[in-house]
C-alpha cells in the first residue's frame, strides 16, 4: 500500500524521530511509505496515495490547538475526501486527548475518513504503532 506520513509539528523543523520511527514500522510490513513536512510542502500530492497519516502535535504545552499550518495544507490537496486516514499526536502538553479530537476534526472536516488514532508517547512506541497500519 502506499502511505503517506506527513509531519506535522508545532513549530518548523525536520521531522522528528518518532516520524521516523512509525515510518520504518510501516516500512517493515511491506507497505511504500513517504514522509512529507507540511511546513514546507503543500497538499497538492496527497491524492497520489492510498492512506494518509498525519501527525502532529500540540502548540503548546497548554494548548490543544493543533498547528495552524495543519488546515492549509490539507485543504490544497484536492481530492482526498473519503481516503482512509490515521491520526496520531506526540504525548505533550496537558491536554492531549483534547488536542488529538482537534486533529481529528481538522481532517474530517477535508473530508477524510479517520479510522485509527492513537497518542505516540516515544519512537519504539511509535515504531509499534507503525507495524499495525494495514495489518
Amino acid at each position: 500500500m502506499r502511505i503517506v506520513v506527513v509531519s506535522a509539528p508545532s513549530r518548523r523543523r525536520s521531522p522528528q524521530d518518532y516520524v521516523q520511527a512509525l515510518a520504518k514500522g510501516m516500512e517493515s510490513m511491506g507497505h511504500r511509505v513517504d514522509i512529507i513536512d507540511a511546513w514546507t510542502d503543500n497538499g497538492m500530492r496527497l491524492p497520489g496515495y492510498e492512506y494518509i497519516v498525519i501527525v502532529s502535535e500540540p502548540i503548546s504545552f497548554f494548548s490543544a490547538k493543533v498547528p495552524e499550518m495543519l488546515p492549509k495544507f490539507l485543504s490544497a490537496g484536492s481530492g482526498i475526501g473519503g481516503k482512509k486516514s490515521a491520526a496520531f499526536l506526540k504525548k505533550g502538553g496537558l491536554r492531549s486527548g483534547k488536542t488529538l479530537i482537534n486533529l481529528m476534526h481538522t481532517m474530517e472536516k477535508e473530508g477524510m475518513m479517520v479510522n485509527w488514532s492513537d497518542i505516540l508517547f516515544n519512537a519504539p512506541h511509535a515504531e509499534a504503532m507503525g507495524k499495525r497500519i494495514g495489518a
